[in-house]
């Protein structure tokens, strides 16, 4: 059947396998690596994205909940698949009978999943997170030294990891984020059963994998840099791995006209042509993932040249300015982001319009429109 769609998500899955390469490669085979494929792989698509990284040679993923691990498994998507949120008392049943491996956070999840597990006549491994410097998830330090004694006489459960997370690791100075690795190390050398075989400390996120060796430790957890972009723009220097973008974003020129000067432009008619104007509208709107926000500051790649975002945009259309581009007719591509020709729109460029960041950009992009894999084998 022929493809519909006015708006299609390219995702290349031979740049995710390049990311993810460079990034073993940075870290040496001594170190596992978590493939963080949360939130519908940052808006990639969960499982073509798991299962292009399973070909690359991942063997751990690292999912938001449990519901994205089931995904995996009913995908036939081996190996250890950690569940960065946990695991609520309704989702025992589904965490032992999957295999999965939910991060563990507080005294009172633990005992009820181990029940779980041996009714089910299983063992569940868990991850105890330490809050060592987020304030979000995880037990303070002074709590560890009580609870992973608890943790191990627990016949239904396997302490298998011991983590944490930066909040500062790409920020330009070294000094927090290093002294938050002393600290979590300091927390598992002196609980018994923190550190030894079996028993995986993570704390290194893309940001901590690209800059700090020395908190690489027993494993890494990617993020962004699986999908081509660093964590912020001062990372993307010639000593660090080169990445792919992963992610393009594509649209089609639904209609072509030219206006004269003193036409208000879309919705409130907050912009009015100063000259006459050659306009193309696009299918692409904020229900579409490109935000009303990026009205009057986006631009758009048409005939391989910048085209800026006219007006308000819609629920489903934008209008691009393409004044001196007499050329171009429906059914033409419009890039949101991406490359055309010589040109490129990266999602930081996106992000920097939008005064966020490039997470966000991915996540909202990716989600809303058609997806359409590309690899060497064919898509």
């Amino acid at each position: 059947m022929t493809p519909v769609a006015l708006n299609t998500v390219i995702v290349d899955l031979d740049a995710l396998r390049g990311n993810f390469l460079a990034i073993r490669q940075q870290v040496g085979t001594g170190v596992r690596v978590m493939a963080v494929v949360k939130s519908d792989a940052y808006g990639h698509g969960l499982v073509p994205v798991a299962r292009a990284l399973a070909r690359a040679g991942a063997d751990t993923f690292g999912v938001a909940e449990v519901e994205e691990g089931v995904q995996l498994r009913q995908a036939g998507i081996a190996g250890e698949i950690v569940v960065l949120l946990g695991a609520p008392w309704w989702t025992h049943e589904a965490v032992v009978e999957h295999g999965l491996s939910p991060v563990i956070f507080d005294r009172q999840v633990p005992a009820a999943l181990a029940a779980r597990a041996l009714a089910m006549g299983r063992q569940v491994g868990v991850h105890l997170k330490v809050d060592t410097g987020m304030g979000r998830l995880g037990v303070l330090p002074a709590q560890v030294g009580e609870l992973v004694p608890e943790l191990q006489g627990m016949n239904g459960v396997r302490l298998a990891g011991v983590m944490s997370h930066f909040p500062l690791a790409d920020a330009r100075q070294a000094g927090p984020t290093l002294a938050q690795c002393r600290r979590f190390q300091a927390v598992v050398d002196q609980v018994p059963g923190l550190a030894g075989p079996g028993v995986a400390r993570h704390i290194a996120n893309s940001a901590a994998i690209l800059r700090y060796p020395e908190t690489w430790l027993d494993m890494v957890r990617p993020g962004i840099s699986l999908y081509g972009c660093y964590p912020t723009r001062h990372l993307a220097r010639p000593n660090l791995p080169r990445l792919t973008p992963v992610l393009s974003w594509r649209s089609t020129v639904l209609q072509v006209k030219e206006v004269e000067a003193g036409t208000g432009l879309s919705y409130g008619h907050t912009h009015v042509t100063r000259r006459t104007t050659r306009l193309a509208v696009l299918p692409a709107g904020y229900d579409d993932g490109y935000s009303r926000r990026l009205s009057g500051r986006a631009e758009v790649l048409i005939a391989g040249r910048r085209a800026p975002v006219l007006g308000r945009i819609c629920m489903n259309a934008c209008l691009a300015d393409i004044t001196g581009l007499d050329h171009v007719r429906p059914g033409d591509e419009a890039v949101l982001i991406g490359r055309q020709g010589a040109e490129e729109i990266t999602a930081d460029e996106v992000a920097g319009w939008l005064g966020t960041i490039n997470y966000e950009v991915l996540c909202q992009v990716g989600a809303r429109n058609r997806r359409v894999y590309l690899a060497a084998g064919g898509a």
